[in-house]
């Protein structure tokens, strides 16, 4: 890697942890209260989104990339230590981008599956969904621990995690390797666009139907309240469908790259390192996004916020008028 490059990833991930952490935690409390006018359940995933994000922050931004920054050598490096912290990120990272699929689904089947709606797009649903994955995706990635090997050891400390020579060549760890990056994100990627198209076209479908059926003209659709309350959950929707795609495309297509040419990533030359970097970059900036998002789309979201950035400024005038008196 270039010492240009190497600068500019610097910058770039603790701009990303900066910004994540606050505006995750801030995005967990204001949606745990309940008063953004959402359902319980797309309050439960949207919750539980802000918080994997903030924990892939943590675990591959900030232990992982800025840590080996900064300290050289720590705790941090002893190779079981180091390979817990790579689990643990690949494993809040697969749940981030599944509960964006585990969102979508649920939008999909409240906007255009109205039979299934009830059961189907409840709290306990999500409650349950998310445990699944959570469970599903932890005991997936468990076999990574045993992928990486000590760089050196050191009176008898084993330093540093380096991947096996043999990940990339051995057939039960080419076909694990495949298994992870079509779990995630290929799969994902691909659900995502499904579910979203599939809304597209029933929304569609169902505007000329209401339209036939009420004797309206298209520029009076807005009027109708049902499509109203339609329109808006497939702007949340889309946003956060549209963000997770833009960001993760450079990645997938990464993975693409290499599976077609057979090559090694870790034989990479300087251009594809580098492409290979921002691929995941852009992944983990993805952990940022769905805040300014809610920000944007959703005016109970933007009151709450006001009104938390409000209470602390309004108790110490409250504080320092009662001291006066």
């Amino acid at each position: 890697m270039s010492e240009s490059f190497s600068r500019i990833a610097k910058i770039v991930y603790i701009t990303i942890a900066i910004i994540g952490v606050p505006v995750n935690l801030v995005a967990i409390v204001i949606l745990s209260k309940g008063k953004c006018g959402l359902s319980t359940c797309t309050t439960r995933y949207l919750v539980v989104m802000a918080a994997a994000d903030l924990l892939v922050i943590i675990m591959a931004d900030i232990l992982f990339h800025i840590c080996s920054y900064y300290l050289a050598v720590s705790f941090l490096n002893i190779t079981p230590v180091c390979c817990v912290i790579l689990v643990l990120t690949s494993a809040v990272t697969d749940c981030s981008v599944w509960f964006t699929v585990a969102f979508t689904l649920d939008r999909f089947v409240a906007i255009s599956c109205q039979n299934l709606k009830r059961k189907y797009c409840t709290e306990r649903t999500a409650t349950t969904v998310v445990a699944a994955i959570c469970v599903l995706l932890c005991l997936k990635n468990v076999p990574f621990y045993f992928v990486y090997e000590p760089v050196e050891i050191i009176d008898n400390i084993p330093w540093f995690c380096y991947r096996k020579p043999n990940y990339f060549t051995e057939p039960g760890w080419m076909m694990f390797d495949w298994f992870d990056t079509i779990l995630t994100p290929l799969l994902p990627f691909t659900l995502v666009i499904l579910f979203n198209a599939l809304i597209v076209r029933y929304i569609l479908t169902a505007s000329k139907v209401r339209k036939g059926l009420r004797g309206q003209r298209t520029r009076e659709m807005s009027s109708d309240p049902e499509m109203e309350s339609r329109r808006k959950s497939m702007i949340l929707l889309f946003t956060i469908s549209g963000s997770f795609i833009l960001l993760w495309l450079t990645f997938v297509t990464e993975f693409l790259y290499y599976s077609v040419t057979g090559k090694d990533p870790g034989s990479y030359t300087s251009p594809e390192f580098v492409f290979q970097q921002v691929g995941i970059m852009l992944a983990n900036l993805s952990c940022c996004t769905n805040t300014f998002i809610y920000g944007l789309t959703q005016s109970k979201f933007r009151e709450q916020f006001k009104s938390s950035m409000q209470y602390p400024v309004t108790s110490i005038i409250q504080l320092t008028n009662r001291k006066n008196n």
